[in-house]
């Protein structure tokens, strides 16, 4: 028997798919399907349209950074005049650089500005890392009632004012305060927690750990609840302990969070706090709690050197900018976004 080979039947000039768009078709048998069309770029007009309602709600937000931020930066310019309240700020001397040179050359300032670095080096290595390990530990917890309330807990001190902080703090390590009082009873020597000049960094750290690890806590759980369950699943079916999960896959997936928190901290390294040193000034000294925040007030609003403060102002608010621009581009060695992605090409 003579085998004869069938052709399949020449398709009609409308329904035949040219040869460069023949990978864009999906074929499922004889059936052709083709991949649905690409929405059309609508005008700014009808986006506008569109959003309207959206826009209407970002309208007081807008305002309120324009007129309590960017408006006064404007008056960053009496940082280069010899600035004087009655004349205001168009009849006031203009002097150039002459308040930075000043400023540099004040031993005050010196001193405050390697006090706040200082300072922000035992926040950044024994605070930063606490919010992580809090959100470890409540991801961990198996109970999801015990877990609301360690939540709470912790979230709680956030909105308390540091002068309650301050205050309970006096309380319990104060002269009088509760721990030493306690050391008198058993025939011990009160120890000066809160008016001691050595050991008041530890006293800040541990005050600000209580006052806001719990409510830097939460963009770690996010981050956590974003994590593939998928992942740890596998994992565990392979034989990886809890240690191993932890470190092959939950702190992989919060690295990116971490990189972008450490960028912001770094960059906000200069502002160490206001009212926490400036309750605590008097207690410790100048020497242990002037940070460039208070030189500011000292010098400007106290003092009534209102060019100087603002030169001091200026300058730190230029070496934050710096600091975040390089901690960016350190992230991006990386292989990290950070606050914004790399340009391609």
């Amino acid at each position: 028997m003579n085998s004869t080979t069938e052709e399949a039947p020449a398709l009609p000039e409308a329904d035949r798919v040219p040869a460069h768009a023949e990978g864009k078709r999906l074929s499922i048998g004889r059936l052709t399907r083709s991949k649905p069309p690409v929405p059309t770029a609508q005008s700014f007009r009808s986006r506008l349209r569109r959003d309207k309602q959206m826009l209407l709600m970002m309208v007081p937000g807008i305002a309120f950074l324009l007129l309590f931020f960017y408006v006064p930066i404007l008056g960053n310019v009496i940082a280069f005049q010899d600035y004087q309240p009655y004349l205001g700020i168009g009849d006031s001397l203009w002097v150039g650089w002459q308040n930075f040179v000043d400023l540099f050359g004040n031993p005050d300032f010196v001193h405050a500005f390697w006090n706040t670095l200082y300072l922000a080096a035992w926040q950044l290595v024994f605070l930063f890392p606490v919010p992580l390990v809090l959100a470890l530990i409540v991801d961990s917890l198996v109970s999801a009632r015990v877990r609301k309330v360690f939540q709470s807990i912790a979230y709680l001190p956030h909105f308390l004012s540091w002068v309650l902080v301050i205050a309970f703090f006096q309380q319990m390590l104060g002269g009088a305060g509760f721990v030493n009082n306690t050391l008198r009873q058993f025939g011990m020597e009160a120890v000066p927690f809160m008016t001691n000049p050595e050991s008041f960094p530890v006293l800040v750290v541990a005050q600000m750990i209580w006052k806001d690890a719990g409510w830097a806590m939460i963009i770690f759980l996010a981050a956590l609840a974003s994590i593939d369950s998928s992942l740890y699943e596998a994992a565990a079916a392979d034989g990886a302990g809890r240690w191993r999960r932890m470190w092959h896959i939950t702190l992989p997936g919060l690295r990116p969070v971490i990189v972008l928190l450490l960028i912001l901290r770094i960059g906000d390294i200069l502002s160490v706090g206001f009212e926490q040193f400036i309750l605590q000034r008097d207690a410790v000294g100048a020497g242990a709690a002037e940070v460039l925040d208070t030189f500011t007030y000292y010098t400007g609003v106290i003092g009534g050197g209102w060019s100087s403060g603002a030169a001091a102002g200026l300058a730190k608010g230029v070496v934050s900018a710096l600091l975040i621009y390089a901690a960016n581009k350190l992230a991006h060695r990386f292989g990290e976004d950070g606050i914004f992605a790399k340009r391609a090409g």
